[in-house]
């Protein structure tokens, strides 16, 4: 009886504010479809993609199985200018035959993140594009669109004498026992290969020390490293931290590539800038070349200030049309439903 009587008063409300102020009233109702039709088509359009991966690496074209490059970055979290610019570089090198994206591809799950991932993609870049699942794709209960999009969550393939394997490791916590066993079926597969390329999100170790923590747990990372030492591994890559360093692994050499176009976590330019690795695989050896994006200036701008301006750019590009229109109907609102005094 409450509801209704409530419901009775709200009707008896909105037709007392149409009376008075029809122009008004119709703008609100029509600025509250448009809103309800955007979450509609945000939550239930078709995909930005299918089988991502499956069809890329069926475009992959290598003339020269031993003696190729490819590109390797991560962490662009629906950047804007910087990853559209690392996406133009890499497309213009006539050398680089594919490129693997290891992961945060977007700030979140949502369908929308995708789809303007994809956007920057499909108009920068032409080169075949791989991805690894990372973190921030699994938040707003984002690994099953994951998977309808891209595929799965891990998997290899091979390029002559070269075997390619990437990792779930996104839940930063390491692999499932299956992922486990079907990883060491493929190392000892590869056993006769040249090279094994070993691709994951979240990095075993953190290069930075052990006052640093952002990466796997001490136990499962020290029983990766050694089973990558004992099938030998030729290079492992990781992102999920925001900025550069390389070096190795109990023997197992590494490149952390977190710099595409997400908010860099230090000041120091030896380590925080944006880029991408260049990959140069021959018969006699591995090469990697270091690829400089245009880095912002701190000493001009400020890291807080660029890293604030990053996200509200971000905030305004996805929701700006949302906001706009709950401004407009609170401005709405206010006087058109307001009750009467009472005389």
């Amino acid at each position: 009886m409450k509801f209704l009587r409530w419901l009775g008063n709200l009707t008896g409300v909105i037709r007392e504010a149409y009376r008075k102020y029809p122009f008004r009233v119709g703008v609100f109702f029509l600025c509250v479809l448009f809103l309800i039709s955007m979450e509609v088509w945000y939550r239930f359009a078709p995909l930005p993609a299918h089988d991502w991966i499956a069809d890329n690496l069926q475009k992959i074209r290598v003339k020269q199985p031993n003696d190729f490059c490819f590109a390797v970055f991560g962490d662009n979290k629906n950047s804007h200018n910087i990853f559209n610019m690392l996406l133009k570089q890499v497309n213009r090198d006539p050398d680089i035959a594919f490129a693997i994206d290891v992961g945060d591809l977007v700030f979140d799950g949502e369908r929308e993140k995708y789809r303007f991932f994809f956007r920057q993609v499909r108009k920068n870049i032409q080169v075949p594009l791989l991805t690894a699942i990372g973190n921030h794709e699994l938040r707003e209960k984002g690994r099953g669109l994951y998977y309808d999009i891209f595929g799965p969550f891990y998997y290899s393939f091979r390029i002559g004498k070269n075997c390619f394997i990437v990792l779930d490791d996104a839940n930063e916590t390491g692999l499932d026992k299956w992922q486990r066993l079907w990883l060491e079926k493929k190392l000892k597969e590869a056993q006769t290969d040249n090279n094994r390329f070993v691709f994951m999100h979240v990095p075993l170790f953190d290069p930075r020390g052990t006052d640093y923590h952002h990466c796997l747990p001490e136990n499962e990372a020290n029983s990766l490293i050694a089973l990558f030492k004992k099938h030998h591994v030729t290079h492992i890559f990781a992102s999920h931290i925001h900025g550069y360093f390389a070096g190795q692994w109990q023997g197992v050499p590494y490149a952390v590539s977190g710099g595409a176009g997400a908010e860099l976590v230090g000041t120091d330019p030896q380590h925080y800038f944006y880029h991408y690795l260049k990959v140069r695989v021959k018969e006699d050896g591995v090469g990697i070349y270091v690829q400089p994006i245009f880095s912002p200036d701190y000493a001009r701008i400020g890291r807080i200030g660029y890293v604030a301006w990053l996200y509200f750019y971000a905030f305004i590009r996805f929701h700006g049309i949302e906001l706009a229109l709950l401004l407009i109907i609170a401005k709405l609102m206010i006087p058109t439903f307001r009750r009467p005094k009472a005389e």
